[in-house]
């Protein structure tokens, strides 16, 4: 059976070890835009670029799943491992394929990291925004601190910067 499956899977991780370059591609474009503050239609179109792709790579990774569990095996890391096992016993050539997964694990560590660094700079900004926006309108904002006995304080902040 793996002689069926394999090419189908070597196209497979081709299809997302492509598409997991776009999404680095993106989020380093993301987290360029969120450093510059720059166009916000960029930024919203970047995003939604990352929900077609992660729609895409969703689909991908269903079709991987499936693939294994038609060779009994966990759909998981190990189950691509076992998988690739699996191919060299059966006298296939997985060097390439095995070099395209490590590099779709590389790929999907730094997308990770990036899309956390860029989910806390669009944190950060939003919370920045907000209490821009509470200080003009004169709003207060309670802000909870620790005092040096380690007891958490609130405080009031209410400084108006206009009136309307």
């Amino acid at each position: 059976m793996i002689n069926k499956t394999f090419p189908i899977t070597e196209k497979l991780l081709s299809h997302i070890l492509s598409a997991m370059q776009t999404m680095l591609d993106l989020l380093n474009r993301e987290s360029e835009n969120l450093v510059l503050r720059s166009d916000p239609h960029a930024l919203s179109n970047i995003v939604s670029n990352k929900r077609e792709l992660v729609s895409l790579l969703e689909d991908y990774t269903k079709q991987l799943d499936q693939i294994l569990a038609t060779e009994k095996l966990s759909a998981n890391h190990q189950g691509i491992y076992q998988y690739l096992e699996k191919a060299q016993s059966a006298g296939i050539n997985i060097g390439d394929t095995r070099s395209c997964w490590s590099s779709i694990t590389a790929l999907s560590k730094k997308c990770r990291s990036l899309n956390e660094q860029n989910g806390a700079s669009i944190d950060l900004l939003s919370r920045h925004t907000q209490r821009a926006i509470q200080l003009l309108k004169g709003k207060s904002q309670q802000s909870a601190t620790y005092g040096p006995d380690g007891n958490t304080k609130s405080q009031v902040f209410s400084h108006t910067m206009i009136s309307v």
